[in-house]
């Protein structure tokens, strides 16, 4: 019985050969069991994706048009795309604003807020403020009154300033406190804040 076996070819498969065989088997099954599944065609790359949206908008007083995806933030979209990066991410939950920028006027936390939601819009960031050089007078201010530590949220906080002493340029301490509560210092560096605050509403006065 033995000397049966040896004279017997070898039927032994490979495991390689058993894959390669099963994938041909099971693409020829699904072209069979799946009507049109022969005939069927990638995507014509010519069209549109749906995924994707062009956005046109302003950001510190430049026009920008770019494709991107339906996805994008706008703080993605401004330190990807744009390499801006003074505005920071930091909880990136609604949370900290760090990534505080100004839409049309008004603080937005950038970490959730869609680019497509900026689309005709205008944008101010940390960089917008210094013009030919020189310091925004609040970004004097919070040098010279030293409201930063880590300097991770200054950004954010300077926007908040920004917006906030637009509409209120002779403000209480007390109406600063309320206007930056939205803004975290990990560093807890709130005094020194409050006082830049103020002191940045005195320079832009004068």
């Amino acid at each position: 019985m033995a000397d049966d076996h040896r004279d017997t070819p070898d039927q032994s498969v490979s495991r390689r050969a058993f894959l390669k065989g099963g994938a041909v088997a099971t693409g020829a099954l699904s072209a069979s069991l799946i009507p049109g599944a022969a005939d069927a065609q990638l995507p014509d790359a010519t069209e549109p994706d749906p995924h994707r949206t062009t956005v046109e908008l302003k950001v510190n007083g430049v026009a920008y048009r770019k494709e991107i995806s339906n996805r994008t933030t706008l703080l993605q979209f401004l330190r990807e795309d744009l390499k801006l990066t003074g505005t920071k991410m930091g909880c990136d939950r609604l949370q900290c604003g760090a990534c505080t920028v100004i839409l049309n006027g008004r603080t937005v936390y950038s970490c959730t807020t869609l680019a497509l939601e900026a689309t005709g819009g205008e944008v101010l960031t940390i960089e917008g403020l210094t013009k030919d050089d020189r310091l925004h007078p609040i970004q004097q201010a919070f040098i010279e009154q030293s409201g930063y530590q880590c300097g991770f949220c200054t950004s954010g906080q300077i926007m908040s300033t920004k917006a906030f002493l637009d509409r209120v340029p002779n403000p209480t301490e007390e109406q600063a406190r309320l206007a930056l509560s939205g803004n975290l210092c990990r560093c807890a560096a709130y005094k020194k804040i409050l006082e830049s605050v103020m002191a940045a509403s005195r320079l832009m006065r004068a």
